[in-house]
């Protein structure tokens, strides 16, 4: 009894030349459609790998772009917060210039040289230091100093001009002798 089962069947008589040579052809298909689906599995399984790569990196970089906007969003919102905030300090602690000023106050505004027409007591207050001007709506203010320093360190560009406060030296021999910033020849 030795041989394959479709040898035996064929001596038997049970199974006959044509169904064993059909049985054959189907083992055949069936075992290399067998080896092309595994082979088309690994195929797919790289490419899906493939894709999902892809796709992970495309998330990340949608996840930086969107940081990137939301940090841009952030800081244009404090600078408008900022900037609020400056104009509220402006406008609340403004110094009203009178109508019919009298002296002449020339102050640099970038390359320009601009004029307020100011009294005595508020040329002299801008003169020591003690008040500053600022631009807000393309106009000037004269604000406190004190006011001018916060808004210079939030946004330094409001502020147009600030007089340093000079420190008299108690040994200077020439201290009592105060020399005008605006001589008037």
């Amino acid at each position: 009894m030795a041989g394959s089962l479709q040898d035996q069947l064929l001596n038997a008589g049970l199974a006959n030349k044509k169904q064993a040579n059909k049985a054959k052809a189907d083992k055949r298909k069936k075992a290399k459609k067998a080896k092309t689906v595994k082979k088309g599995v690994q195929f797919k399984d790289q490419d899906q790998l493939e894709r999902e790569q892809a796709i992970a990196q495309a998330k990340t970089e949608k996840l930086e772009r969107d940081r990137a906007l939301n940090r841009e969003r952030e800081d244009e919102l404090t600078r408008r917060s900022i900037d609020a905030s400056v104009r509220q300090m402006i406008n609340q602690n403004m110094i009203s210039l009178p109508a019919d000023g009298d002296v002449e106050y020339n102050f640099v505004d970038g390359t320009a040289i601009k004029k307020l027409y100011l009294d005595k007591t508020l040329q002299d207050q801008l003169a020591r230091g003690n008040l500053a001007i600022a631009s807000l709506d393309q106009s000037y203010k004269v604000i406190p100093t004190g006011i001018a320093e916060k808004i210079n360190e939030r946004r330094p560009e409001y502020i147009i001009s600030l007089q340093q406060k000079e420190e008299i030296d108690p040994e200077d021999p020439y201290a009592d002798f105060q020399i005008p910033d605006d001589l008037m020849w």
